[in-house]
């Protein structure tokens, strides 16, 4: 078995698609990680902007994330709503661009490409802290361990969205299990002690306050903890990766993801304040996770601390794999209007789109080596492009309701206003609250993002435009070629690519650069390996043409020719012929030079548009 079969899996059948669908026991993990993940970093986010409150700043983390919850819940109505609507993918750029235009499409596109990338930075860093948090020792190799585990998730997702939700299944629901039952049992345990709890492992005392509370501060705090809703439309853009029922399935998927996350949104902010647990500064000797210091508090730090701890760091490293499940369908359906290149849409090896997940680990790489794998230096560039998604997406549905002109759409067009309004007012606080400390990048990248697309989708325009068919061929002014054939010496290769050219026209050009005894012997060889045989069999004799060059230069004087040569011949086309050896072996192409190549490429671009490259391989056994 080849090495890539090793790796990445046999190539799969269009005709295998429908066995590759999936159900909500995979989906969950499939399209649910990136949001369940977010409640180990998004009351952390939050809890982290209160650090100047000290102890105060625990007083308002159950307000701000009854707030989030309240969001989130709206946002889920709204997303049902979607589902129904678009069961071949309502991902926010489909509706936005069905429903308001090119525009508003791409807005939505380019803040959603933006929010996959860094949700894969963030899914893999806050997996890495929580790593730390549990073994301090490993810091200094932060940034390593962010980019194994970055490979490691492209190489799970490039063999299949199937084979992904089946490997990510079990530390997906050993992380709800492992939460779930630390909430509860802390639960049980703060009403059971009757005011007089006593943490297992007592979390590090608060550092005092250094600022007076203010909105200002309630509200960065709130665009922080914002993050936790990061991947909720996952579901939607891809409806199409379940099994029929696909709006069924794909709508259990989002009431299971959405009920655990609420719960554990709840569960976390409630023993936070139990527990008297503050955030501590990231990046710092003394860093400690909120789950680790909240586990250690109720559990201890044993069998069950580590358990949990390191379905944690599973869940958290392998979120990422909502946004490689996305981003490239999200991708594909840019592409397929010829906003992207056209390859974005071109089903892999394993009929997932592969150019889309290359592209998302190249970036999400960049970013994660530019910011050092620190979690809280990427959260301020968090959320904008996912709230700014579920508004163009939301408005697109209200308009889509109003389409359908029906009394019973009312109601679904009152949710989805509702859901437009209330992620809008959210967009322009975590704008506010977080433009100083980076979220004018994704102010200024989303435009930018948008104009690429533009600038790809005028191209194509143009292409078209210039490559449109004619009514019928046209067969005025045809002629055979004028052929050039470059010659080194007198070979097998350069024989066979003779042959060709002969095959081609009467009127064949060998060119060579003069190279003492090589064109000396070339000379002799000449009549009666070339002119003679082939005058023999009625073709017309190549002409052998030896170019000086004083300088040794080697491929600027054929360009040099096969210019003049169009030239002179206004009215016919130019056919280089070149010769080209076939390694066995990738790495025997470092044995030879590949002047072929450079060739090819110059006349091209300098020629005047009727010169025609031929290669004609010679294969090395």
């Amino acid at each position: 078995m080849p090495l890539v079969d090793k790796l990445l899996g046999r190539p799969l059948a269009s005709s295998e698609a429908k066995s590759e669908r999936i159900g909500p026991a995979a989906g969950v993990p499939t399209f649910g990680l990136d949001a369940l993940s977010s409640a180990a970093y998004g009351p952390e986010a939050a809890l982290t902007i209160l650090l100047p409150l000290g102890a105060l700043g625990l007083g308002y983390i159950m307000p701000i994330t009854a707030a989030i919850v309240v969001l989130l819940a709206i946002v889920y109505f709204s997303y049902r709503q979607t589902i129904a609507a678009y069961p071949g993918g309502g991902g926010s750029y489909t509706v936005a661009h069905e429903n308001l235009g090119d525009y508003a499409g791409l807005l939505a596109a380019a803040a959603l490409a933006t929010d996959y990338v860094l949700n894969v930075a963030v899914g893999i860093s806050a997996g890495v802290g929580a790593l730390i948090s549990a073994a301090p020792a490993l810091q200094p190799h932060t940034l390593g361990l962010c980019l194994g585990i970055l490979a490691l998730l492209t190489v799970v997702n490039l063999r299949g969205v199937r084979e992904a939700g089946l490997v990510f299944m079990a530390p997906t629901y050993l992380f709800v299990a492992s939460l779930v039952s630390i909430i509860g049992w802390g639960v049980w345990l703060t009403l059971a002690s009757g005011g007089r709890l006593h943490p297992a492992v007592a979390p590090p005392a608060m550092k005092p306050v250094a600022e007076a509370a203010s909105i200002w501060i309630v509200l960065r705090a709130f665009a922080s903890g914002c993050t936790a809703m990061t991947g909720v439309e996952a579901v939607s853009n891809g409806v199409q990766a379940f099994r029929e029922p696909v709006v069924d399935n794909a709508r259990r998927t989002l009431t299971i993801i959405i009920a655990i996350l609420i719960v554990l949104l709840l569960g976390i902010a409630w023993l936070v304040q139990v527990y008297h647990i503050g955030a501590t500064q990231p990046g710092s000797a003394q860093y400690q996770s909120i789950l680790s210091q909240l586990i250690g508090a109720v559990a201890g730090r044993g069998a069950v601390y580590w358990i949990a701890i390191s379905s944690i760091l599973m869940v958290l490293c392998l979120s990422a794999n909502t946004s490689f499940a996305d981003f490239p369908r999200l991708c594909r359906a840019v592409a397929e209007n010829s906003f992207l290149p056209h390859s974005f849409a071109n089903r892999g090896r394993r009929l997932v789109y592969t150019e889309g997940i290359w592209v998302l680990a190249v970036l999400s790489g960049v970013i994660i080596t530019a910011f050092g794998g620190v979690t809280d230096r990427l959260i301020p560039l968090f959320a904008v492009g996912a709230f700014l998604a579920f508004t163009m997406s939301q408005a697109g549905m209200v308009a889509h309701w109003r389409k359908q002109r029906e009394r019973r759409h009312i109601g679904s067009m009152f949710i989805n206003g509702l859901g437009a309004l209330a992620t809008a007012a959210t967009v322009v606080v975590v704008i506010l609250a977080k433009f100083v400390e980076g979220a004018w990048m994704v102010v200024l990248l989303v435009p930018a993002l948008m104009a690429v697309m533009f600038a790809v989708r005028r191209h194509y325009d143009r292409d078209a435009v210039q490559t449109q068919g004619p009514q019928c061929i046209s067969t005025k002014g045809l002629k055979p070629p004028l052929v050039v054939v470059p010659v080194e010496n007198w070979t097998k290769v350069s024989e066979k690519a003779l042959r060709f050219a002969l095959t081609l026209s009467r009127d064949v050009i060998a060119l060579h650069i003069e190279c003492g005894e090589q064109t000396k012997s070339l000379r002799q060889e000449w009549p009666a390996c070339v002119e003679q045989p082939a005058e023999k069999a009625g073709l017309g004799a190549p002409k052998l043409v030896v170019l000086k060059s004083p300088f040794r230069f080697v491929i600027q004087p054929i360009v040099d020719h096969v210019l003049k040569l169009e030239h002179e011949h206004a009215d016919r086309t130019i056919a280089v012929v070149l010769p080209e050896l076939i390694e066995r072996r990738w790495y025997e192409y470092f044995l030879h030079n590949q002047r072929g190549k450079l060739l090819a490429a110059l006349l091209l671009l300098q020629g005047d548009r009727r010169i025609v490259i031929v290669n004609v391989p010679w294969y090395l056994t």
